[in-house]
């Protein structure tokens, strides 16, 4: 079967020079690239190289989405090399997120089925520059303004983007030198936040590495995150290392809307990542999913409480979401929990415990638990932050048994 590897990183040199050992150690491997600098017009510059050519072609898409220039030429041109060469290696634009490739790879149907079943997916190498990643992993600028393709609609920061293509590797190369002191703290971030990806500087490399013919043993290997899937996969180090520290918060009661909301701010500075499943006092039924890189930050639905479905759903759901739910299943609140893990790179002990303390004063209170949940939501159907004002869904929502204090 035709072995497919993931090359992705924000710096082009630095991801080019990993393309360039990945064609060393296989010179018939075949390399495609989608530049989408100008995918906003509609068009999409083409690249498809191997020892015998280089061929470079502009397309121009029916519609200026990266959902169409995946669907409609890259999948297909994988499905038409499948089974014809050894190694395919997709070498993609910083602005397309690796898991969202990967997940088109298991998902998409092209001819007869989804790629996964004509290609085995080894995984993604990423390409870190460790000057500037640590920076850039924690800052809030935009991706429009860094010059990066002008994705319509795109509103995420380079933050988001670094610390996705980082946290969903199962390789990471060093492609730059950096004092030892920078080094170590990238690497205590790095080993929180994608704790299964083998790090490795470029020159280190051997061909079974950079082919990811070795990888950790509970590797991603192109597999999408599950939402609902313990939020320290791969156990990251819980102590602190060269100011780098993890908070693992849980509770068993909602958020208060507003609380939360103004709790906020403090998930958005000193820390490389929030990621976590909330629940809201005003939304009894709905999971939501926040993240966060650097300065940007995004709430969004992720789903039912299997509290509110019917014992049938218990057979549909992955196994690990089905063990955690049973493990701690609640009499009043079933599954419904607050669960969020902040890596922080700039907060010391006393700052990390004020977080905590301000998602604590987020809670409801007893005296909110026991009367009816109506209180204002400022999230509206997905938030993301800085916001400039609170756009209100709802003013309050409804009574439900769950909020009168009934047994769920």
């Amino acid at each position: 079967m035709t072995e497919l590897l993931v090359v992705t990183g924000l710096e082009p040199v630095g991801v080019e020079r990993v393309i360039d050992r990945v064609r060393t150690a296989d010179p018939d491997a075949v390399v495609i690239h989608h530049a989408l600098d100008d995918v906003g017009a509609g068009i999409v510059r083409r690249r498809i190289r191997d020892r015998h050519r280089d061929d470079r072609e502009t397309l121009r898409l029916a519609h200026d989405c990266v959902s169409c220039t995946l669907r409609l030429d890259l999948l297909p041109l994988v499905r038409s090399l499948a089974g014809r060469v050894e190694r395919i290696v997709l070498h993609l634009d910083p602005v397309l997120e690796p898991e969202q490739v990967c997940w088109a790879l298991q998902h998409v149907v092209i001819g007869d089925g989804p790629l996964a079943d004509a290609v085995d997916v080894r995984g993604v190498v990423t390409a870190l520059d460790a000057r500037t990643w640590l920076d850039d992993a924690s800052g809030d600028e935009q991706v429009g303004e860094r010059g990066l393709a002008d994705l319509p609609d795109d509103d995420r920061t380079v933050a988001q983007v670094v610390v996705a293509q980082a946290e969903f590797a199962d390789l990471i190369v060093h492609t730059g030198a950096v004092d030892a002191w920078e080094q170590a703290r990238t690497d205590a971030v790095l080993a929180r936040l994608a704790p299964t990806a083998i790090r490795a500087h470029l020159a280190a490399l051997d061909d079974d590495l950079v082919l990811l013919r070795r990888a950790h043993a509970e590797a991603r290997r192109g597999d999408p995150d599950d939402v609902h899937a313990s939020l320290l996969r791969g156990s990251p180090p819980l102590e602190a290392d060269c100011g780098v520290r993890l908070l693992a918060f849980s509770a068993r009661r909602p958020f208060h809307p507003d609380r939360l909301h103004a709790a906020i701010d403090l998930l958005l500075e000193g820390i490389v990542r929030v990621r976590g499943r909330i629940w809201l006092a005003t939304r009894p039924a709905e999971v939501l999913w926040l993240e966060s890189a650097g300065g940007g930050l995004r709430i969004g639905g992720a789903g039912t409480w299997l509290a509110e479905q019917s014992p049938d759903a218990w057979e549909s759901v992955p196994p690990e979401r089905a063990a955690i739910a049973a493990l701690g299943w609640h009499p009043r609140f079933g599954d419904r929990a607050q669960d969020v893990v902040v890596l922080a790179h700039a907060l010391d002990a006393e700052g990390l415990d004020a977080v905590r303390a301000a998602l604590e004063g987020a809670l409801l209170t007893d005296a909110e638990l026991a009367g009816p949940w109506e209180f204002p939501d400022p999230f509206g159907f997905a938030h993301t932050d800085p916001c400039d004002e609170r756009v209100r869904a709802d003013d309050t929502v409804a009574e439900s048994g769950l909020a009168r204090g009934e047994e769920h």
